[in-house]
C-alpha cells in the first residue's frame, strides 16, 4: 500500500520523531534513507520541491518552515518532477554554472521542442522564461515555465 510505504519512508527520515521535517532533514533523508546518489546530488531539485510543498497546506502546526506528513506525498511527487526538470535544465546548461544563457537555449532548440512542442521564436521564449530579466534562466524560472507548459 502506497500510504504505508510513504509512512515508512517518513519515519525513516523523521529520526527525532517530532512529526515535521526541515530542509536539512529532508536532504539527509534522501541520502541516508532513499539512498539515490543522483537525487542527493541534485540540490536545486530538492530545494525547489521542499519550498514548493511546505507552503501548500494551511494552518500547519509548525507553520511554513517545515514539511508535515500531510505535505510529504506532494513533496515526493514534486521531487520526482523537479528532478526530471533539473536533468533537462542541466543538459541545456553547457557552462555548468546552473544558469542557461540565450546561446545555450538556442543551441538546445531541438531537445526543448521534443519536451514542450514547437517554439516559433526562441528569443521571445527565452525572454518570457527569464522573468527577473537577468539575461539568464535560473532553475526556478525554468521550473515555473516547465510547469506552465505541462499545465501543472
Amino acid at each position: 500500500d502506497e500510504y504505508e510505504q510513504r509512512k515508512a519512508l517518513w519515519d525513516g527520515i523523521d529520526v527525532n520523531g517530532n512529526g515535521f521535517l526541515s530542509l536539512a532533514e529532508i536532504s539527509k533523508g534522501i541520502r541516508d534513507v532513499i539512498g539515490v546518489d543522483e537525487l542527493f546530488d541534485c540540490t536545486p531539485a530538492i530545494n525547489r520541491a521542499f519550498h514548493y510543498s511546505k507552503n501548500r497546506t494551511e494552518g500547519g502546526e509548525q507553520g511554513f518552515d517545515y514539511i508535515e506528513f500531510r505535505e510529504f506525498r506532494l513533496f515526493l511527487q514534486t521531487l520526482r518532477m523537479f528532478f526530471e526538470f533539473y536533468q533537462a535544465f542541466d543538459s541545456i546548461d553547457e557552462g555548468d554554472d546552473r544558469k542557461i544563457n540565450k546561446e545555450e537555449f538556442a543551441n538546445s532548440k531541438d531537445a526543448i521542442e521534443r519536451w514542450v512542442g514547437v517554439i516559433e521564436d526562441m528569443d521571445a521564449e527565452f525572454d518570457s522564461i527569464d522573468v527577473n530579466e537577468g539575461g539568464e534562466i535560473l532553475f526556478s524560472e525554468f521550473v515555473e515555465w516547465a510547469m506552465a507548459k505541462e499545465r501543472i
